[in-house]
């Protein structure tokens, strides 16, 4: 089975994008709009490239200095037609999408009709060559490299921020809390957290990672060997868990948790476990400073034996200096934390008595409304009432018996006779005309 390091490399270089932005390769700090489902992901590109039996044979011999210096992006001028075809298609998506989020920042920041150089905007896109934007080109491989690379270094300087402003919130809210007690709650909570703090600082010696002391306890306690017996060789090749050549941030991460196990346990309430987090970072840097020859982000066996021969690895002094002996923040930038609180904190006042005021305009306003609806609902009503009156009045009157009586309409009256015509006719030849003429009587007699 081929060794993955070269691609484990690769994805290393790249997989910052997808941890540090919603969007790829995207500065947030630039103000772009945030995408949480990007469509060019780097493991995509990577997947693609890996179906090119030349591409995947070279990514095999390949090692981290070729991949960064761009040495390997020369090769995609070699991969099959079909892959260049896929990636073209990729790239195309994200020139697409990155087009849809550019229109939609413009249009919440802009006037409607407003004419936009989509070419211009799409350089603040460093992951592509905006100058092609229909073909996956070695120059789009090497930027994207580029831009991981870059991230990697500011992934760790922000995560310490991210920390800093952590630490400086439980801070202040600590100092809000004692404030808001009389002098005798203030005393005793005061108590109660120094006591906290004593429990916590009382821990076993934390040896410094990557000191012999250090792997050795790693050596005996979790992969129960003898350390009279130690082998750094040996040692390496047993935490190279994917057995890739290389030990990556995560397997040595992996190495300090004995240490942290220490100082940390997760059912203590004195044992912040975000300052763990941070401990094991700072844990991994400080490997990385000494181990890491060629700043990489990879320790080769070769850079871990080097470290194994110096002075230090075997002269530790008092042990590791845990994250409570060195503060994260000063008192000025605790002052300038509080300052920007208090700031946010006007802010968000103001903002909710303006939601108030506007929601008692919309409440008086739709008490109006009501009224008006009211008011619209009697007059449809009483139109009803008097269209109903009205076709009352012209309907026939009910005779004695409930029957409905008709008039004779005007139309249908008789005619009178010309004065002239008229004749003098025997009342007892009159008949009145709604009766039926006579009929003949009928012999009734048996035949």
């Amino acid at each position: 089975m081929p060794s993955a390091g070269p691609r484990a490399a690769l994805l290393l270089l790249l997989s910052p994008l997808l941890l540090l932005r919603a969007v790829l390769a995207v500065p947030l700090e630039r103000g772009a709009p945030k995408q949480e489902s990007p469509a060019t992901e780097s493991p995509e590109v990577i997947n693609v490239l890996e179906t090119d039996g030349h591409f995947r044979e070279k990514l095999q011999a390949a090692n981290a200095e070729d991949i960064k210096s761009g040495k390997l992006s020369r090769e995609l001028d070699f991969v099959s037609h079909h892959v260049r075809t896929k990636l073209d298609e990729l790239k195309r998506q994200e020139v697409s999408r990155l087009r849809m989020l550019l229109k939609a920042k413009m249009d919440a920041e802009q006037e409607p009709n407003v004419q936009l150089d989509h070419l211009s905007l799409l350089k603040q896109f460093e992951h592509l060559d905006p100058q092609n934007q229909h073909t996956f080109e070695a120059r789009d491989l090497e930027l994207l490299i580029q831009t991981a690379t870059r991230d990697l270094a500011q992934y760790d300087a922000a995560h310490h921020e991210e920390f800093k402003r952590y630490e400086m919130l439980k801070e202040h809210e600590r100092r809000r809390y004692l404030e808001s007690l009389g002098e005798e709650q203030r005393k005793e909570a005061e108590r109660k957290l120094e006591e906290q703090q004593r429990r916590h600082r009382e821990h076993p010696k934390v040896n410094v990672p990557g000191s012999q002391a250090q792997l050795k306890e790693v050596w005996e306690e979790l992969d129960g060997l003898d350390p009279n017996r130690f082998n750094p060789k040996t040692f390496f090749i047993l935490h190279d868990i994917n057995s890739d050549g290389v030990l990556d941030e995560q397997e040595l991460e992996a190495l300090f948790t004995k240490e942290l196990e220490k100082v940390y346990d997760p059912k203590n309430e004195e044992d912040d476990m975000r300052e763990m987090e941070e401990e094991r970072l700072r844990m991994r840097e400080h490997v990385m400073k000494n181990v890491d020859t060629n700043q990489d982000r990879l320790v080769t066996l070769e850079e871990f034996l080097t470290s194994t021969q110096r002075k230090e690895f075997g002269d530790t002094g008092e042990g590791w200096e845990t994250v409570e002996m060195h503060p994260a923040y000063t008192e000025d930038e605790l002052r300038r934390f509080e300052e920007e609180l208090a700031a946010r904190e006007a802010e968000l006042n103001a903002k909710a008595q303006r939601l108030s005021q506007e929601t008692e305009a919309l409440g008086r306003s739709q008490g109006r409304l009501e009224a008006q609806k009211r008011e619209l609902q009697q007059a449809v009503l009483q139109m009803e009432q008097r269209k109903q009156q009205q076709q009352g009045q012209n309907s026939p009157a009910p005779g004695p018996e409930g029957q409905l009586q008709f008039h004779a309409d005007a139309d249908d009256a008789p005619v009178p006779a010309p004065a002239g015509d008229q004749k003098d006719v025997d009342p007892s030849e009159k008949k009145a005309p709604d009766q039926p003429p006579e009929l003949p009587q009928l012999d009734t007699q048996p035949l």
